[in-house]
């Protein structure tokens, strides 16, 4: 039976209070394992500034965050990565986080993770949080390694809708046939894809996506906000 609901998450300050992509660039300039450690952290702050001024095009990240899996072994990333997932991650993965996810899984809904960061940093998050479906811009692997750059459609602004349509087409639906369909994202730069879905989320909104939230009726879901309260 086809479920009747479908329910899409983007991940960075959207299931998670940061930004893996940032945070695995930065993890691996702090760790000496990015070249010139503070020219990469110059590059990362810049196009984080740049991705939040929604100025941010897909190659333009791609060029340096493919570029940090181009230049070590596949075994050395995965090495890396569970110490990266170990540090960073992993305390940063919240109750409220999780059980967001899982009142749609257990509600049968059919779920993906739905973002801009290459699926080598992001996989292994998915799975953390139980999501079997994991649609992210892919890195081109060629003869043992990564090449640097994008396979495909990345997974990034207008592209979300384009590879959400293209996941959909393989199960033979489109978002149309579901009775309820729920996009939960921080990001102006997601606008496309929350435009098709019948219930948008802006989730932990950027003060943008927040000002287009409160003005076209959408919900808006401060999932974090008690750890900011903590925090103050």
């Amino acid at each position: 039976m086809m479920p009747q609901r479908l329910a899409l998450f983007d991940l960075d300050h959207t299931l998670l209070p940061l930004d893996s992509d940032y945070q695995w660039a930065d993890f691996l300039a702090r760790t000496g394992r990015a070249g010139d450690p503070a020219e990469a952290r110059r590059r990362n702050n810049d196009l984080m500034d740049r991705y939040n001024q929604g100025q941010l095009t897909a190659e333009q990240a791609a060029e340096f965050m493919l570029g940090l899996l181009a230049a070590h072994t596949p075994y050395e990333l995965a090495v890396w990565h569970e110490e990266f997932m170990a540090q960073v991650i992993r305390p940063d993965i919240t109750p409220q986080a999780i059980q967001l996810v899982e009142q749609h899984l257990a509600a049968g809904d059919l779920c993906a993770l739905v973002t801009a960061t290459n699926s080598f940093v992001t996989a292994p998050i998915a799975r953390a949080f139980g999501i079997s479906q994991l649609i992210a811009t892919d890195a081109e692997y060629r003869n043992g390694r990564y090449t640097g750059r994008i396979h495909g459609t990345p997974s990034f602004k207008e592209g979300k809708v384009v590879r959400v349509n293209q996941w959909l087409a393989t199960l033979n639906l489109t978002v149309a046939d579901f009775s309820e369909s729920y996009f939960y994202s921080d990001s102006i730069n997601d606008v496309p894809l929350l435009d098709i879905v019948t219930h948008p989320v802006a989730a932990n909104p950027s003060p943008a996506l927040r000002n287009i939230a409160q003005a076209r009726g959408w919900k808006v879901l401060d999932l974090f906000e008690h750890m900011e309260d903590a925090k103050s």
